[in-house]
């Protein structure tokens, strides 16, 4: 909601502060005071072009700032339109949801303070403009992204954007409620989109791809044929060593065990080995008896001796253990065989089996044989199926809500004094190859009739600005009371609905944030709502706009006396000639709140030009009749 808007040096308007009320606000005034530089305000912040001669006379700058209340809900909303984790694995888009105005401030870096945002923008006489929110400096189009979420701006120019398909498909799916089956249907969609990549680059593999593939099962028959195992080539290396030096070790082996105990290399040696004459000396030892450390030295002796006999051991052992020399050449060749792997897909052995591995699954998908490629045939069309399955019930929950959006629409027409006008919505279900994408297989079409007789002719192209502002209000009626009948309905039903659907709106794209409303929480701004229609159809417009207000914020830029007494709250635009002294200012445009019997004067005004006891009369008669 809209809670302050205020302007600086921007055209005639050189200071104004705006306090909307939370229902519904009338902007009057007299024609060509400068009531637009309000709505050019309102697009600055919504990220709007930045035009230069919009600054005031004499200024060096304009600046505009939009301070709006956000709460909690948004983002309850927001996260309820999260699917719940079901541990299935789904498509990039299955649970693709509009990120809410939460999510946008956020990604920015910036946080609400005390539930409130404060959109600004700064357009210099010369230069660049500049886009702040919440004191913090962001690229234009943040500001249209969290603008789109919270203003929706009717007026010619804005709601044209309508006139797409795209949007008008959006609008549909938020009445409809129909949240599931559009998850189901992207979910489907996302899985048959994912297949069909795979297999048209299996089907359209270029030459590299084949080459690769060959290379791939050349490389993987190369290392399979020499199996390597973790370590081996390192295990083969020592092994190589000793053979290499077994000469050398044997010598030094046999010195050492002939000195320490010659029996171990000749069997008829009488010599005593150096175990047994360390032996000889502990004993001897141990046979004094006289006082002193004889004890202790012995111990140290046999210790000794145990150590050395060990050492003996291991000596022998690896005497008698010598590699056989004749192996040397098949380690050698199994090393040189290990080598090649390690520096083709290395660099240790451990690198050449993971990368073998990692081949084994890569060649299944480079493999176009016509077999997998039949697989995957088989495959895609089990997911058309279910996709085309899943648009049918997306289908029909659209068809049903259009028909009743239309008819709502059709039967408020009728009270907004265009008598013979009506809306019908089609949506037709796509045949043949291409008929799905994204957002089903739907093609949806607002098709407006505005008078009796008149050729039915796409919206946008068949109503004057007045006319189509006063359809997009019985649009944006219809659209709050389809959705708060659903939610009387079956509450869990649309609020997750309005949760996660993306709702479409003429100027902004905005989801919704609430399921008692089409877009609870937005601010709708009307302009040439009023264009060409008076007395009773005028008291009715306002009426309109009134109930709206009562699920969302109002503002209405009219000059019809019967609009503006529907509003809680008035503020009157006026021109105020310059002074002699800042006659190079030109025109000055002052905007001011009305309220008591200052908006009585304001509604006589508009009444009749004048404020006579009748004119006024008439205006408190009219503000008290102008009452839900």
């Amino acid at each position: 909601m809209l809670e302050e808007l205020e302007i600086r040096d921007l055209g005639p308007i050189r200071h104004a502060l705006i306090a909307p009320a939370s229902g519904m606000t009338a902007i009057t005034g007299e024609t060509g005071a400068g009531k637009s530089m309000l709505l050019s305000a309102i697009r600055l912040i919504s990220g709007g072009s930045a035009d230069a001669g919009r600054v005031s006379p004499g200024a060096k700058r304009a600046w505009a700032q939009g301070v709006f209340a956000v709460d909690a809900s948004a983002k309850e909303a927001s996260d309820a339109g999260k699917p719940e984790d079901s541990g299935e694995v789904t498509g990039a888009g299955v649970a693709a949801r509009e990120p809410g105005v939460i999510d946008i401030v956020r990604d920015a870096g910036v946080e609400p303070e005390d539930g409130e945002l404060f959109l600004s923008r700064t357009v210099p006489s010369s230069g660049r403009s500049r886009a702040v929110l919440n004191g913090r400096s962001v690229p234009r189009s943040v500001l249209g992204s969290v603008a789109g979420r919270l203003v929706t701006i009717h007026g010619q120019a804005d709601q044209l954007r309508i006139a797409s398909s795209a949007r008008q498909r959006e609008f549909v799916d938020m009445v409809a409620a129909d949240a599931a089956e559009l998850a189901a249907y992207r979910k489907a969609w996302d899985a048959l989109g994912a297949l069909e990549a795979r297999l048209e680059r299996m089907e359209h593999q270029e030459a590299s791809a084949r080459q690769r593939a060959d290379y791939l099962r050349e490389s993987i028959e190369r290392i399979n044929r020499v199996n390597p195992k973790p370590g081996e080539d390192d295990e083969l290396k020592a092994k190589r060593s000793r053979i290499e030096h077994a000469a050398e070790i044997a010598q030094g082996v046999g010195g050492a065990l002939s000195a320490l105990d010659s029996s171990q290399v000749d069997v008829d040696a009488d010599t005593p080995s150096a175990v047994e004459l360390i032996d000889h000396a502990a004993q001897s030892l141990r046979s004094i008896h006289a006082e002193g450390d004889f004890g202790q030295l012995a111990d140290r002796l046999e210790s000794i001796g145990t150590d050395l006999s060990d050492v003996v051991d291991s000596l022998a052992a690896r005497l008698d253990s010598g590699d056989d020399m004749d192996d040397l050449d098949s380690i050698n060749g199994r090393i040189h065989e290990l080598g090649e792997l390690t520096r083709r897909w290395g660099p240790t052995i451990a690198d050449v089996i993971a990368w073998r591995d990692k081949a084994v699954f890569d060649v299944e998908d480079l493999d176009a044989s016509p077999e997998k490629i039949a697989e995957l045939v088989e495959q895609r069309e089990s997911l058309r199926k279910r996709a085309l399955k899943a648009a049918d019930a997306l289908h029909k929950a659209r068809e049903a809500a259009a028909k009743r959006l239309a008819s709502r629409v059709t039967a408020e027409l009728e009270s907004l004094a265009m008598s013979g006008a009506s809306l019908e919505i089609r949506v037709t279900m796509r045949t043949g190859d291409g008929a799905l994408d994204a957002s089903g297989g739907d093609d949806i079409a607002f098709l407006f009739t505005p008078y009796e007789g008149s050729p039915q002719l796409p919206m946008g192209k068949s109503a004057s600005g007045g006319e189509l502002s006063r359809l997009m209000l019985a649009l944006e009626l219809s659209a709050a009371d389809m959705n708060e009948s659903t939610s009387a309905a079956d509450p869990a039903s649309a609020g997750a609905a309005s949760a996660d659907s993306t709702t479409a709106d003429a100027a902004s794209n905005a989801p919704s944030s609430d399921a008692g409303g089409a877009r609870a929480g937005m601010t709708f701004i009307f302009d040439e709502v009023d264009a060409g229609v008076g007395g009773k159809t005028a008291v009715e417009l306002g009426r309109r706009l009134a109930r709206l207000a009562k699920r969302s914020q109002v503002i209405v830029v009219t000059h019809l006396a019967q609009v503006a007494s529907w509003a809680d709250s008035q503020f009157v635009v006026t021109k105020v000639p310059p002074d002699a002294d800042d006659d190079d200012l030109g025109v000055i445009t002052t905007v001011a709140g009305v309220s008591g019997e200052d908006r009585v004067h304001e509604i006589a005004r508009m009444l009749s030009g004048s404020e006579s006891e009748a004119s006024l009369d008439h205006a408190r008669e009219l503000l008290s009749a102008s009452r839900l």
